[in-house]
């Protein structure tokens, strides 16, 4: 049996009290190590026990967190475009609106439109998709541009001639690529 003493005490206590377990034993008898091996056995026992339910509640807790965590992805999914859909209800507003004035003059429609059209690129904005319009002699970027045709032109090979389309970035992502003719 090992001895735990504690080193706040003196030494005089530790000692009494192995004497006093000493005497304990002599006065109860012999200890039967059939009888030890099966309280260390109980004992351990219990502490699998007491593990496993613990193992459990650990797996039952990662599942929750798990489940959890599909049932954020498939909302994020589902409601991820509300925000670039509350930027282009004005737009289908003002386009209805356009459509029902009939008597209108080139001028105002033609505001009208520029209006609207102010109204979808500050959608655009404000949900981070911006355009890929490249300028003339901008250097041809297969990530962000599609080439369309090479082109004969008096500028360096491999830049970009005219845009055909624009692209489109969603932050940093590319959308659409922007269709584009390239000097040869």
């Amino acid at each position: 049996m090992t001895e735990n003493t504690d080193p706040q005490r003196p030494e005089g206590q530790a000692q009494e009290q192995t004497q006093d377990r000493a005497q304990s034993e002599q006065t109860e008898g012999p200890v039967d190590p059939v009888e030890t091996l099966q309280q260390a056995l109980a004992a351990a026992q219990a502490q699998v026990q007491e593990h496993y339910d613990n193992l459990l509640r650990a797996q039952a807790e990662m599942e929750n967190v798990r489940r959890r965590a599909q049932e954020e992805v498939a909302k994020a999914r589902k409601f991820g475009i509300e925000s670039f859909a509350e930027g282009l209800v004005p737009v289908k507003d003002s386009l209805e609106a356009a459509l029902a004035q009939a008597d209108q003059s080139a001028d105002d429609m033609r505001a009208g439109i520029q209006t609207t059209l102010k109204q979808l690129a500050a959608a655009f904005e404000r949900n981070h998709l911006t355009e890929i319009a490249p300028a003339a002699g901008e250097k041809f970027d297969p990530h962000h541009h599609q080439a369309i045709a090479t082109v004969p032109a008096e500028q360096d090979a491999n830049t970009v001639v005219a845009v055909l389309q624009k692209g489109y970035l969603i932050a940093d992502r590319v959308l659409r690529p922007a269709l584009v003719t390239v000097a040869s």
